[in-house]
């Protein structure tokens, strides 16, 4: 079996940097705020390096930007970067804080050898703006220690691995300092010569925990991984080095966060209608505005364009120092309605939902209306508002002529002044209401009054004259 294992020498480094490009020295510091855990390339030139205590950093660059690690935050980001791999490995273990297994054996044929492999993830690191040093090993332990060397080849040769596993000195393969030392009094100072040791004297001088691992890197004690499941929501994190105080220095990293959002819905074959993007400021409560979509949508620019209507109806009350765009609803996706074999005829429905959910983002969601016939023959009660939805399918009209219908109609009818000069059609009788004690019965014309107006007037029962609608 073969094991690929990614070391991320500098994770959250990176995970700045994607969102927030600076040419400045940055450097990350433990959860007490006293030691230098990564430093930036930049900061590197400077002469601060890793372990180094953050007074003598900033003595050699006073203007150094800081940004404090929390345990939470690292598994968050590792789980991240395993959501991404798991889509070309099926089969892939964490190990926190900095590496990922992948069994890559049952991946040969599909990808066509250990090249392509290799290739295909290299090349999703190089998309995603991440360093990671990479190895292949014919076990779990052999690959992580080739990684975390900077020593991996693109090889399932077992025999070419452990003599590069071999060539490790003993602190890089995890031997702990008493156990380094009396081996190097003994003369032991690589893998390789530890290996060479019989079996009995390999159990005499070796503490049954490195005994084990030893026997891991070799192949001869079973190591078994298992396997991640991606949780069934997406999530994406951005943190800012410099606060952010307009909504324009928040679309960088909203792009890119909802571009992976299209790629992790198209790789699920799903939708959603729900985004949730929470604003993080230092000094008060996070802001949480809820982006909703009249239908399923996968589209980053659409999300995008949104979120931007969403910014431009709520300003930011307090500058950013983080944001969270996270998706806990999903659908599935429908074939496109009226689509042809090649995909060539327009997605109306989708159509439909961009144009909404753009007018509702822009005026809000209670101030668009869809208009619906309703069964009843009173004109104030045959038509009903209701929240605009996905366009139902013409219904077939019976070859029936139906009576003119103003399309402006009055709140309430309005009694008439004056009598009208010219009849254009009429009566049409309606009579209705018993059912819920609020009967009529009325006689409407379409009549032009003595202004020129062309209006629906009706008379009811006591011979009163009403107005009920207009004509354009």
């Amino acid at each position: 079996m073969l094991w690929l294992y990614l070391h991320f020498p500098h994770l959250l480094l990176d995970h700045i940097h994607r969102n927030q490009p600076s040419t400045g020295a940055l450097a990350i510091v433990d959860g007490a705020g006293h030691t230098v855990v990564q430093a930036c390339p930049n900061a590197k030139d400077l002469g601060i390096e890793a372990g180094m205590r953050l007074k003598t950093a900033l003595g050699l660059a006073p203007e150094l930007s800081i940004m404090r690690t929390e345990a939470r935050q690292e598994a968050w980001l590792l789980e991240d970067q395993a959501r991404w791999l798991y889509r070309y490995a099926a089969h892939i273990t964490l190990s926190p804080p900095d590496g990922i297994w992948a069994e890559v054996s049952s991946l040969q044929k599909l990808y066509g050898g250990l090249p392509s492999i290799w290739q295909t993830v290299e090349q999703a690191l190089a998309e995603r703006k991440l360093n990671a040093w990479v190895a292949i090993g014919h076990t779990p332990l052999a690959a992580q220690l080739l990684a975390r060397a900077g020593k991996g080849e693109c090889t399932a040769d077992k025999r070419h691995i452990l003599t590069s596993v071999g060539s490790l000195p003993l602190p890089a393969a995890g031997f702990d300092e008493k156990s380094c030392t009396r081996l190097q009094r003994l003369g032991l100072n690589t893998l390789a010569e530890v290996f060479a040791l019989p079996p009995t004297e390999l159990a005499r001088r070796l503490s049954p925990e490195l005994l084990a691992m030893v026997q891991k890197i070799q192949g001869t004690r079973p190591d078994p991984k298992a396997p991640w499941q991606p949780p069934y929501s997406f999530r994406q994190k951005a943190d800012f080095i410099h606060e952010v105080e307009h909504t324009e220095g928040l679309l960088f990293s909203l792009q890119r966060i909802l571009s992976e959002l299209e790629e992790d819905l198209c790789w699920r074959q799903q939708d959603t209608d729900t985004l949730l993007l929470i604003l993080q400021h230092r000094h008060q409560q996070a802001t949480r505005l809820r982006i909703r979509t009249t239908g399923p949508e996968h589209r980053a620019e659409m999300f995008l364009k949104l979120i931007r209507l969403k910014l431009d109806q709520h300003p930011l009350s307090a500058p950013v120092t983080g944001l969270i765009l996270a998706v806990k609803r999903f659908t599935g996706r429908e074939a496109p309605v009226g689509r042809d074999l090649l995909g060539e005829t327009e997605d109306l429905d989708e159509a439909w939902h961009t144009l909404i959910s753009r007018l509702q983002a822009r005026l809000g969601e209670q101030s668009l209306k869809r208009l619906a016939a309703r069964a009843d023959h009173r004109p104030e009660c045959a038509w009903s508002a209701s929240n605009p939805g996905k366009p139902g399918k013409p219904r077939p009209q019976a070859s029936v002529t139906l009576p003119r219908r103003p399309l402006w109609l009055l709140k309430a009818p309005r009694p008439l002044a004056q009598p009208p000069e010219t009849w254009h059609s009429g009566p049409e009788r309606i009579s209705g209401g018993w059912w819920d004690g609020q009967r009529v019965h009325r006689d409407y014309y379409i009549a032009q009054l003595p202004g020129g107006e062309l209006a629906w007037v009706f008379r009811d029962v006591q011979g009163g004259w009403f107005i009920h609608g207009w004509f354009g």
